[in-house]
């Protein structure tokens, strides 16, 4: 704000040096060079500003679970599932988050059928939460002898964490069940009866923990379930509040088409913000900021439409 006042009052001696008759001919041409970049300068200013009073996301500075799962297109899509799962790893590292798996089922040619991941730091949920959605690769697969290249997909969910005190789950409305794991989950895969499954009865969403110790898996099967009951809570209270308009990015349905990764054109285009970036090779690196900022902006800008639409 004292920056705005400093620029603001620039401004008006500029307008006043160009009204004053007695100012010479090199201060005015001077003054008028300047008086645009500092117009520019106050606009910008008055953005942040309103930036900064926008009505902040409670879940933003929340830790998240991050959930990728193969779609359509067989082993193709779990090798997908799984570029997305070091996509994320990577970004994770390179602001200093804190990635770990939680539970984990292999592809059958690698990659992953299903992958989840709790990655704590600051601002993880601000920054992932428009990750949600289905993303598609079109690329040739090595196993193409004819050079065809295949579409297939994977869809990712990001769910903010929350805490016992944010979600209350009484112990009559869960069903916990032991078993012995099975299926093709490769390493992942015990044979002890240590697989816990918990379902929400009043909702119906089951949470399946299959790693070695029963303790750790029903630990973490209730941390996935809370988050889960979270989501559905916050969900209902957007569409309440969104009736009206909307202001996420894209429709925030998980069904949604988002991005495509296209390989053969090394070009990655997210469909919301019509945003295409030819730096595919960087983004897979994890290399996410352009798009993530640029989704971030967009959510801004639509908060700031729907402000002065209620002034």
């Amino acid at each position: 704000i004292r920056s705005l006042r400093s620029a603001e009052q620039e401004q008006a001696d500029l307008e006043a040096m160009l009204a004053d008759k007695a100012t010479d001919a090199e201060m005015r041409a001077l003054a008028e060079a300047d008086l645009p970049q500092v117009e520019s300068r106050i606009e910008a200013l008055q953005k942040d500003i309103q930036i900064l009073l926008l009505p902040k996301d409670a879940a933003d500075e929340r830790n998240a679970i991050l959930e990728i799962r193969a779609g359509t297109g067989g082993d193709e899509a779990a090798l997908f599932a799984g570029d997305l799962f070091r996509m994320y790893e990577r970004y994770a590292a390179s602001r200093g988050w804190r990635f770990e798996v939680v539970s984990a089922s292999d592809g059958e040619v690698g990659g992953y059928k299903e992958i989840i991941a709790s990655v704590s730091g600051k601002g993880v949920f601000a920054h992932l939460k428009f990750e949600s959605g289905v993303h598609r690769v079109q690329r040739v697969p090595e196993t193409e002898a004819g050079g065809r290249i295949h579409t297939s997909a994977a869809t990712v969910a990001v769910l903010p964490e929350a805490e016992e005190v944010d979600i209350d789950i009484r112990p009559e409305d869960i069903r916990i069940d032991t078993m012995r794991a099975s299926g093709s989950g490769g390493q992942h895969v015990n044979t002890t009866d240590s697989a816990v499954r918990i379902t929400h009865l009043p909702t119906g969403i089951m949470v399946v923990q299959a790693e070695k110790s029963q303790h750790q898996n029903r630990a973490r099967a209730m941390q996935i379930l809370r988050a889960r009951l979270y989501d559905l809570e916050r969900s209902r209270a957007d569409e309440e509040r969104s009736e009206s308009r909307k202001t996420q990015v894209g429709s925030g349905d998980r069904s949604e088409r988002i991005r495509t990764y296209n390989f053969p054109q090394g070009r990655v285009t997210d469909h919301r913000i019509n945003l295409t970036l030819y730096k595919l090779d960087r983004v897979m690196m994890g290399e996410l900021d352009e798009v993530i900022d640029a989704l971030i902006a967009d959510h801004q800008s639509k908060l700031l439409a729907d402000m002065s639409l209620d002034g």
